[in-house]
């Protein structure tokens, strides 16, 4: 199985580019030199000698009318809550039948996720530890054999039969478990895969679930990916 990744933690990618934009605005925004503007310089004083005795005393100019009051600012977006990081152990799908360990692999050299050595006697699934931990704000990203060369179905052999509502659970190395909630299902084509929009920085904490699809027999390939999309459960 092989599944395509920008090769690094992808939850943190919108908000780099965030940071390299702020920097160039804030540089292209400098401050001017601190040294006030002494504005024009006054007139020779009249003397005392010279100035008419009947001069009017002047009118001092207007008031300057007050500044307007500041707008209000706009409420700060308000972000779903979210759980402190920590490690996922166990994932479960009740309605599937569904429970694996979760063992935690990373990159291969040509950039693809890593993914389970299946032996025969089925490979559990895996979470990508460049991605963030199930519950944390992101994506966390976990992968799953569809089939095994046994013959059997692999553990995510049954991932399309998932519907949206279905129950997500992964429990994690600090006791707590993550409730996650099935939005919905989507195929992609391997050379076509959609890796913003499965890796990309998410407002709410959510979990990708990945596995093959596509099965060709005169190649014995699978040629598309199946991606689960679930969110956290308030």
């Amino acid at each position: 199985m092989t599944i395509k990744s920008s090769g690094r933690r992808e939850g943190h990618v919108a908000a780099t580019a965030a940071g390299v934009l702020l920097a160039l605005s804030l540089a292209g925004c400098a401050a001017g030199p601190t040294t006030p503007d002494a504005g024009t310089a006054p007139s020779a004083p009249v003397s005392a000698s010279t100035a008419p005795t009947n001069a009017a005393v002047p009118t001092p100019p207007p008031a300057a009318p007050s500044p307007a009051a500041p707008a209000a600012a706009p409420p700060a977006e308000q972000l779903p809550p979210v759980m402190a990081a920590s490690a996922p152990a166990t994932l479960s799908i009740p309605s599937i039948g569904v429970r694996t360990d979760l063992i935690h692999l990373g990159l291969e050299a040509n950039g693809s996720l890593k993914v389970p050595q299946d032996d025969g006697n089925g490979a559990p699934a895996s979470w990508y530890d460049g991605s963030p931990t199930p519950g944390e704000r992101g994506p966390a990203v976990v992968l799953g054999h569809v089939n095994s060369p046994s013959g059997r179905g692999g553990v995510f052999a049954d991932l399309r039969k998932l519907t949206p509502g279905a129950e997500i659970n992964v429990s994690r190395t600090d006791g707590s478990t993550a409730v996650f909630t099935v939005d919905r299902g989507a195929l992609y084509p391997k050379d076509g895969f959609p890796t913003l929009e499965v890796y990309g920085n998410t407002k709410s904490a959510e979990l990708r679930l990945i596995t093959c699809d596509g099965y060709d027999p005169a190649t014995g390939e699978f040629d598309d990916n199946y991606v689960i999309y679930a969110t956290l459960k308030a």
